[in-house]
């Protein structure tokens, strides 16, 4: 199989991602952006000319979202090297949810500077993906969700300020709730998600198929809540019956991709029933169909997103750069793949059936499902959505 890239793709990581954050006892306390980067290297699947050295946003380019205020307490307490109380209780900072850690205001504030160096990447004719991405529910002056700043937002506005309609896709477990509120009143910008039922899940507010955006979009946003242990035929039935049209529909000029991981089956935080293989299967059918350049190039900027069982998204956003820069790699992981797996001494589902396979391969073991009946019925009402029943 090739290691060879066959696509312009560019892998925007650091050292920095290498440094432990979000404390000792956190859900993102775990090797993320640096596991997949290493993994990817086992194949030999990551040239010089393709890796970008991430750089810490500047102030007024989170300050297109976020609010100054928000901007100089978050700098403020990496300096003090604390949160204070009203700063805790104002913005959401120093929580267990959004803990301190060491150099915090940079390395989130690097994580977004590459989603918007992703977005460059793109509109200078590559395809950019940014593991370290994807925090989709900060606000603009708050951190929500384990997100700091909202970098998904920031990578959107700078294509938006080429002028491109912009169709944003969250396939991760939960709402991508704050890119919705950002875009909620610009009929330049649609944002489909696809997620838990926020009856049962986080944020548990909002996400709802009825949640359509506002008159003044046009009705931009689409949410397509799951039912608990939602498999990959009902998944694939869902995205297919609304990703064309929507397509069709909205004509975007570039598309961004939230790829959070936590969708797969043995994710510790997600309910959903889905294997890395649908996770690459929706991946792959929206890298084939983005708007292209005058060279054939897709339009699309990727990051990551959640994902809280480090084997399970190390073999999935190997398998997604794969996917972006053209390349195939084996299923079997090389040895060298399984032993910087197994150095993770990841053991909080060992005792399930599956564990074993995330050392061998880089896909799951598929089972057949049949369809339920209210998956049916959510797709029966996607035509019933204002932004498909406007005049």
């Amino acid at each position: 199989m090739s290691s060879l890239p066959t696509r312009k793709a560019t892998f925007i990581g650091g050292a920095k991602y290498r440094r432990k954050t979000y404390g000792s006892n956190h859900p993102l306390a775990i090797p993320r952006v640096s596991l997949t980067h290493e993994l990817i290297q086992t194949y030999g699947a990551l040239s010089d000319a393709e890796f970008m050295e991430a750089r810490k946003a500047a102030d007024f380019e989170l300050e297109w979202f976020h609010t100054p205020a928000y901007v100089s307490a978050f700098k403020r307490a990496e300096v003090l090297g604390r949160v204070s109380n009203p700063v805790r209780q104002r913005h959401k900072l120093g929580t267990l949810e959004n803990p301190y850690f060491e150099q915090f205001f940079t390395v989130p504030a690097t994580a977004t500077g590459a989603s918007i160096q992703a977005a460059e990447v793109v509109i200078g004719g590559r395809i950019g993906f940014n593991p370290a991405g994807g925090m989709h529910h900060a606000r603009a002056d708050q951190a929500l969700g384990f997100c700091y700043f909202n970098d998904p937002v920031l990578g959107i506005m700078r294509l938006r300020r080429e002028g491109w309609r912009v169709l944003y896709v969250d396939i991760d477990a939960h709402h991508g709730d704050g890119v919705e509120a950002a875009f909620l009143d610009d009929p330049e910008v649609f944002t489909l998600s696809l997620h838990m039922d926020t009856g049962y899940a986080y944020p548990f507010t909002g996400g709802r198929l009825e949640d359509a955006g506002t008159p003044a979009s046009g009705h931009t946003s689409l949410n397509l809540p799951l039912p608990k242990d939602t498999h990959d035929a009902e998944y694939q039935l869902l995205f297919n019956a609304v990703w064309q049209p929507l397509l069709d529909a909205f004509q975007p000029d570039a598309v961004v991709l939230q790829a959070g991981t936590d969708m797969i089956f043995a994710d510790p935080l997600g309910k959903l029933g889905l294997s890395t293989q649908c996770f690459l299967q929706t991946a792959q059918t929206i890298l084939d169909t983005s708007p292209r350049h005058a060279d054939g190039t897709p339009r699309l900027l990727v990051t990551g997103g959640g994902g809280y069982h480090p084997l399970v998204l190390a073999r999935a956003w190997a398998g997604l750069w794969a996917l972006l820069s053209g390349r195939e790699l084996p299923e079997q992981l090389p040895l060298a793949g399984t032993d910087l797996l197994r150095s993770v001494g990841w053991d909080m589902d060992e005792d399930e059936a599956h564990f074993t396979q995330l050392f061998l391969s880089r896909l799951d073991q598929l089972e057949a499902h049949s369809v339920r009946p209210e998956i049916y019925n959510l797709i029966d009402q996607i035509p019933l959505h204002p932004y498909f029943r406007k005049p």
